[in-house]
């Protein structure tokens, strides 16, 4: 199994070298969308869920997201809204959608979004759903608004969820061409700008029942939320491990210099290492427990800010130059902190013994 996962390995960083490294500065600088990205890791099995146990699906995209997240994170962003919507579907009771829908998802034909931020927040009250739905014949009709949905484009999916009544919420997946969807592109971020998110304007929508992920979205969100989140964390991973490897490598050629910095890679590296391991642990034999899934989602957004200041102190001068490897992950370090379950999210709904 560990030469089958090296070989998995090596297969990924080629594809990370040859069709995501020579348009990072783009997708930073100029916004642009490496869907192609996406699409390659699905057609080359790296989405696949066939013949595999659900521990050797998980830990394969956690190593996917974590290996995309330190070259660009905003890609990895990407891909994370990408395995939410797999897992959205895959659970589902919906034959449907596992029949017709999941293999173009996995295979990568058919790239989607997640658009759950509001009613995440929603179920911890802290907000309330924005979209309403009417039943109608053969489905229901949309009206309202959500601010920002990542990863979509014009032959898009995403996954969202609308209130039927004020105490009924059902989950729906919808492609992005559907009529009366109005998406309006968001490009106006200090980072993540090639994310491609849109502001998404559901006008009298139409949405059949065969798309219907679940009747009972509370339930089912809780279900399957410790899931999507696992692949979060790995974001927070990819970025931290690079900015620690970056400062290692400065810390060599400088070191005369760099030795008398108050926060030195070593000690990030320890406290990385520590919480891999549980993160890992937690996954191994955890059985994915919510609240130590969000303990761990907490301390690994935390511990990414400092790792990407103490790389931007590290650089010098070369990291304050807006095209600098330390600089971006600085700007992508900010956008885990507000990525739902946001930092503030989870302070409010942590117990703080955990």
């Amino acid at each position: 199994m560990i030469e089958e996962q090296t070989t998995e390995r090596k297969h990924l960083q080629q594809i990370i070298q040859t069709e995501l490294v020579p348009y990072v500065n783009e997708i930073d600088q100029e916004a642009k969308y490496a869907d192609h990205y996406l699409r390659q890791l699905g057609q080359e099995g790296f989405f696949s869920q066939i013949g595999k146990t659900k521990k050797k699906v998980l830990f394969g995209k956690i190593a996917v997201v974590k290996e995309t997240a330190k070259v660009c994170m905003t890609t990895a962003f990407c891909v994370w809204c990408h395995l939410a919507a797999i897992t959205y579907v895959t659970n589902s009771k919906n034959k449907y959608l596992q029949q017709h829908m999941l293999p173009n998802l996995t295979s990568g034909e058919l790239i989607s979004g997640t658009g759950l931020s509001n009613p995440l927040k929603a179920f911890s009250n802290l907000e309330s759903i924005q979209l309403k739905a009417k039943k109608v014949d053969g489905g229901y009709r949309i009206n309202g608004t959500l601010p920002a949905v990542s990863n979509l484009g014009k032959h898009h999916a995403f996954a969202f969820i609308a209130n039927v009544y004020d105490e009924e919420s059902v989950m729906f997946f919808t492609s992005c061409h559907v009529e009366g969807l109005k998406m309006r592109e968001k490009t106006n971020f200090i980072g993540l700008n090639g994310s491609a998110t849109y502001r998404c304007e559901f006008q009298d929508v139409f949405v059949p029942k065969e798309n219907i992920i679940s009747y009972d979205a509370l339930n089912y969100v809780q279900q399957v939320r410790s899931e999507f989140v696992a692949y979060q964390i790995p974001l927070g991973l990819g970025v931290t491990l690079a900015s620690i490897e970056a400062m290692e490598t400065s810390l060599a050629k400088n070191q005369s210099i760099n030795k008398n910095i108050r926060v030195q890679p070593g000690v990030l590296r320890d406290r990385y290492d520590i919480l891999y391991s549980e993160f890992i642990n937690l996954i191994e034999h955890g059985g994915l427990d919510w609240e130590k899934m969000m303990h761990i989602r907490l301390e690994i957004a935390y511990l990414t800010l400092e790792a990407v200041q103490a790389g931007m102190i590290h650089s010098g001068g070369a990291g304050y130059v807006r095209t600098s490897s330390a600089a971006r992950r600085l700007r992508e370090a900010y956008f885990i902190v507000n990525l739902t379950p946001t930092v503030k999210h989870l302070e409010t709904i942590l117990p703080k013994n955990v």
